[in-house]
């Protein structure tokens, strides 16, 4: 590029320089030092010493499946009932079709911070309307505690994950669904396919791409979450929802371990940039198929 093309572009690169790449090298760096909180305290670099120790954390190891088993699920469950929510939302004469499509966004023009205390109202177990709806209904006969018990905090937290993604995840199902030729479901409806058959045939390898990156990116971003959960349940009870990230932040900021926690940073730098070669990939294929 010429001298003056450089010119043009330093207003967006010195932002992106000063605020992602510059810290993501130093958060890098701390990975390998001894950083702690307090003033005047020495860092000393300690080479690979806090990857070793990751790697006999249970810890680390015991949030890395949760965070697994919470990107999973919340990917999986976004997925299925947002692409049964986009094909609804296509149908042609469907009754006050743009109010749902409006009411369809709502989480998402949310912030994770509203989404958490909401549903921890949601889930208050003396006060909260789930609830009260269960017992009017006869399926409880008593409070349940949805984000203080052992083995139902984090499905329970799960639940708000699906419902905060879904919107982004329907409306770009949606948009796919739309790009779909409306003469090759006729054709194939003279045919006597079916609406499965039609789906199966017609649709879905039309939109086999945009599945492929949405539900990569999706897990992506489950997978490095943090703001929603802490909300929830600040990683509990007894570390059952402390995802990746959460660990991460205690290290940080609770007990001071800052190199420590940067290792677990860097980790997830890794296994982040992992998924998004396969992301990549994916899309790469998509355009040439």
């Amino acid at each position: 590029m010429t001298p003056d093309v450089w010119v043009l572009l330093l207003p967006a690169l010195i932002p992106i320089v000063v605020l992602s790449l510059g810290p993501l090298i130093y958060g890098v760096y701390l990975g390998f030092t001894d950083a702690r909180a307090g003033l005047y305290v020495p860092t000393d670099f300690i080479g690979l010493a806090n990857f070793k120790e990751l790697v006999h954390d249970d810890l680390f190891w015991s949030s890395f499946k949760i965070g697994l088993v919470w990107a999973v699920s919340v990917t999986v469950l976004q997925f299925v009932l947002s692409l049964g929510l986009a094909l609804l939302l296509n149908v042609e004469g469907l009754r006050f079709r743009g109010l749902a499509r409006v009411l369809a966004l709502v989480p998402w023009a949310m912030p994770p911070v509203v989404i958490g205390i909401m549903w921890r109202l949601v889930y208050h177990p003396d006060a909260g309307i789930l609830n009260q709806t269960l017992q009017s209904v006869g399926v409880l006969h008593h409070n349940v505690d949805w984000l203080s018990g052992f083995a139902i905090a984090l499905p329970a937290v799960i639940v708000v994950g699906v419902w905060t993604g879904m919107p982004q995840t329907t409306v770009t199902l949606l948009a796919a669904l739309q790009g779909v030729p409306g003469e090759l479901g006729e054709a194939a409806a003279l045919d006597g396919a079916g609406a499965w058959a039609r789906f199966r045939v017609v649709s879905w390898p039309a939109i086999k791409p945009v599945v492929v990156s949405i539900t990569t990116l999706n897990f992506i971003w489950n997978f490095n979450e943090f703001g929603l959960v802490y909300v929830l349940t600040a990683g509990g009870p007894g570390g059952k929802t402390q995802l990746p990230m959460l660990f991460a932040y205690m290290e940080a900021f609770r007990y001071g371990h800052f190199g420590y926690a940067a290792a677990l940073g860097d980790v997830m730098v890794v296994v982040i940039a992992v998924l998004l070669v396969v992301y990549m990939r994916a899309q790469s294929r998509g355009e040439r198929s």
